[in-house]
C-alpha cells in the first residue's frame, strides 16, 4: 500500500522519465500510475496540512513540464497537463498515425474510450450512460442551449456574469428566434444563498422556459446554489443548464450533489486533461428529449452518445483523460481543493493588508469560493496593470472588466510554488506603493 506522496511519485517519476526521452513501456506507465492511484492509504494529515506541506507539493510540480521563467496565474482559462497525460496523447495520436488510421482509430482506440467513460462516471457518482465526451465546456453547454425547442416569446433566464460564449448563443436565438433572453444582476461577491435563490426566482415569468446558470461564476469565483435553484425551477417544470466550466476537479463533490439534470465541463481547467477535452452530463431521462448540436440518428435518440456525434476525430484527446483522473486521484480531492484555497488565501490577504487599496471582489469563506478569486487596485486601471505584470514580470492574469466591477483574476494551481506568489504579490504591492511605472 502507498501513502499519498508516494503514490505522487509513481505517477510522476514515469511521466519525467518518457518526457526526458527514457523508454518506458506504455503498458508500464499505465499500470505503474493506475497503481498508484487505486492503493492509497489514507494520509496521516489532515486536508490543510497537506495544503501547507510543501515537499508534498514540489513531488506534485514536478509532474509539470511548464516554463519556469513565466509565471501562469491564467490556469481557470486553461492549464497544462502533466507529463504523463501528455506522453499518452502522444502516444495514441502516434498509434493513430502509424497503424492505418481507420483502423487506429474506428476499430482499435475508440472502443477504449468506454473505460475512459466508466471511470469518469464512477468518480463523479453518475450513471455511465449519462455522460459524453465533448471538446470543451461551450461545446457541451450549447448542445444543451441549442437542444431545447423554444419558440418566439419563450424566455430564458441567466445572470449578467455568466460566461459571455454562453449569453452570446442565447442571444443568437434571440435573433433568430425570436425569443426573450432576460438576464439580471446579483451582488458582488455573493453571500446570501438564499439572496440568490430569491433573485432567481424573482425573475421568473409565466413565459419563462429555460434557466442557465453557472456553478462558479468565471470572472469572481463566486460558487452558486446550484442544488436549491434547481430544485425551485423543477417545481415550476424549468429545466436548468448548469455550466461547470471551473468546478469538476477545482472542489470535491459528485454531480448526484447539485440534483441537476443538464452539467457542462471542461476537463482541461481543473482537471489538467488534454486541451480541447470536456464532458457533458445529462440525466439519462432528459437524453430523449434533449437534440445533439450535430445530426445523429434515430436509434441513437436515447443514447448519451448521440452527442459525440462530431464526424472524424481524434481518438488520443479522449483516451489520454484517463491519465488526467489517475493523477486527480492520486493527489486527492480534498487535498487538491485545500491547496488551492491555501494558495488563493496567501495572496489575497498579503494584498488585503491595503485595505484602502485594495478590493477583493471574492468571497474568501470556504463555501462561497475555491482557487479563483479576482482584486481590484483602485485607481489603476487594470488591463494596464495586467499588461505591466506580463511585460515586466512575465506574470500571466487576467484583466476583468465587467459593466459592473473590473479587476485582476488571479488562478494558480496546483503546480504554482510558494515563491510565484511571493513574486505576484510584491510586483503588486509595488504598484500599489508607486503606481505602474511610466515607459522607459
Amino acid at each position: 500500500m502507498l501513502n499519498r506522496r508516494e503514490a505522487i511519485g509513481a505517477i510522476m517519476y514515469p511521466a519525467a522519465a518518457a518526457a526526458l526521452g527514457a523508454y518506458m513501456p506504455p503498458s508500464r506507465m499505465t499500470a505503474a500510475a493506475i497503481a498508484a492511484a487505486e492503493n492509497l492509504t489514507a494520509p496521516p494529515a489532515t486536508p490543510e496540512d497537506v495544503a501547507r506541506d510543501e515537499a508534498f507539493w514540489f513531488q506534485v510540480q514536478q509532474a509539470f513540464t511548464v516554463d519556469r521563467t513565466y509565471i501562469n496565474f491564467n490556469n481557470g482559462g486553461v492549464s497544462p497537463s502533466p507529463a504523463i497525460v501528455q506522453e499518452a496523447m502522444k502516444r495514441h495520436l502516434d498509434f493513430s498515425n502509424t497503424c492505418p488510421p481507420p483502423i487506429a482509430l474506428w476499430k482499435l482506440l475508440e472502443p477504449f474510450k468506454e473505460s475512459v467513460r466508466q471511470r469518469m462516471a464512477r468518480h463523479w457518482g453518475v450513471d455511465t450512460e449519462e455522460i459524453a465526451f465533448t471538446r470543451n465546456s461551450s461545446e457541451s453547454l450549447q448542445i444543451c442551449q441549442l437542444g431545447f425547442d423554444l419558440e418566439s416569446g419563450d424566455e430564458v433566464l441567466t445572470t449578467t456574469q455568466d460566461y459571455p460564449r454562453m449569453l452570446t448563443t442565447f442571444n443568437q436565438r434571440q435573433r433568430r428566434e425570436g425569443i426573450v433572453f432576460k438576464k439580471f444582476k446579483i451582488p458582488i461577491p455573493a453571500e446570501d444563498p438564499s439572496e440568490l435563490l430569491s433573485l432567481y426566482e424573482r425573475n421568473i415569468t409565466p413565459k419563462t422556459r429555460l434557466i442557465l446558470m453557472s456553478h462558479i461564476i468565471n470572472i469572481t469565483g463566486q460558487i452558486m446554489p446550484v442544488k436549491s435553484v434547481v430544485a425551485m425551477a423543477r417545481a415550476k417544470n424549468i429545466p436548468v443548464i448548469v455550466d461547470g466550466a471551473h468546478a469538476l476537479a477545482h472542489f470535491g463533490y459528485k454531480i448526484p450533489d447539485l440534483d441537476c439534470d443538464y452539467y457542462g465541463v471542461s476537463l482541461h481547467k481543473w482537471l489538467f486533461a488534454p486541451h480541447g477535452t470536456g464532458l457533458l452530463y445529462v440525466r439519462r431521462d432528459k437524453i430523449k428529449d434533449l437534440w445533439p448540436m450535430m445530426a445523429a440518428e434515430e436509434k441513437l435518440d436515447s443514447d448519451i452518445r448521440k452527442f459525440e456525434e462530431i464526424g472524424t476525430h481524434p481518438a488520443a484527446n479522449t483516451l489520454a483523460i484517463a491519465e488526467a483522473l489517475t493523477f486527480h486521484q492520486g493527489i486527492g480531492d480534498a487535498n487538491k481543493e485545500a491547496r488551492l484555497r491555501y494558495l488563493r488565501d496567501t495572496w489575497a490577504n498579503r494584498l488585503l493588508k491595503f485595505s484602502d487599496k485594495v478590493t477583493l471582489h471574492t468571497s474568501l469563506k470556504p463555501q462561497f469560493s475555491c482557487g479563483i478569486a479576482t482584486v481590484q487596485i483602485n485607481g489603476v486601471d487594470t488591463q494596464k496593470l495586467a499588461d505591466h505584470l506580463y511585460e515586466k514580470h512575465g506574470i500571466l492574469v487576467v484583466a476583468i472588466k465587467h459593466d459592473e466591477f473590473e479587476g485582476l483574476r488571479v488562478t494558480p494551481s496546483v503546480y504554482s510554488t510558494m515563491e510565484e506568489i511571493d513574486r505576484f504579490c510584491s510586483a503588486v504591492e509595488n504598484v500599489i506603493r508607486n503606481g505602474i511605472p511610466a515607459p522607459a
